[in-house]
């Protein structure tokens, strides 16, 4: 008898506990379920890219340089509805971006713009890595959002820098101080050697 009231007491006893686990599993996915759609909420709040060119230049290159036109297009659609439209969206935009090594203009292929394509890459492969975290720092990737504005304006300005220097007409000689200083130009600085025979 003692025996059966034993296992009695056992059985409730693991039923009780299961009906709690159960209760705190359901719990749990309530809270994380709350705490993505707020990180959705944040996400889909500080998504906002300035893709409209903000001088003539980059007005131009959107229709001589596709793959810059392509990757302002793919930052101008903003995804919806959830994360995982956003993790898409991002890995999108990371193939866009690597994009602009190629085909970069004749006018703009210089070190200042490459540099500032690079960081550009650099930003948005980071988002990119931040909104596939399995906890998403929705923060960081609203900092990223901003600073991706920022190195598209600074890439824009080099751009048009680039463009207004090439108007300024050049100076009588300046063309030939330029070939001057030309390093692959100049004689080469060489010590003769004196086993050669020499022609006087």
């Amino acid at each position: 008898m003692k025996f059966k009231l034993s296992i009695l007491i056992i059985i409730a006893f693991a039923l009780f506990s299961c009906k709690n686990e159960k209760q705190k599993r359901v719990a749990e996915t309530e809270k994380d379920i709350k705490k993505k759609e707020i990180i959705f909420s944040n996400i889909d709040k500080g998504w906002v890219f300035n893709t409209n060119p903000i001088n003539s230049t980059s007005q131009n290159n959107t229709l001589t340089w596709s793959e810059w036109r392509l990757f302002l297009t793919e930052l101008n659609q903003k995804p919806k509805k959830t994360i995982g439209a956003f993790q898409k969206k991002s890995t999108e935009l990371s193939k866009k971006v690597m994009d602009l090594n190629n085909n970069i203009p004749l006018d703009f292929n210089k070190p200042q713009i490459k540099s500032r394509i690079s960081t550009l890459i650099t930003k948005v492969r980071m988002l990119d890595l931040f909104i596939h975290l399995e906890n998403i720092p929705d923060h960081k990737v609203i900092v990223l959002v901003t600073e991706i504005n920022e190195e598209l304006v600074s890439l824009q300005n080099q751009m048009d820098k680039i463009v207004q220097k090439s108007k300024i007409p050049m100076e009588a000689g300046e063309s030939d101080l330029i070939k001057m200083l030309d390093t692959t130009r100049a004689i080469p600085n060489v010590k003769p050697n004196p086993n050669l025979p020499r022609v006087e």
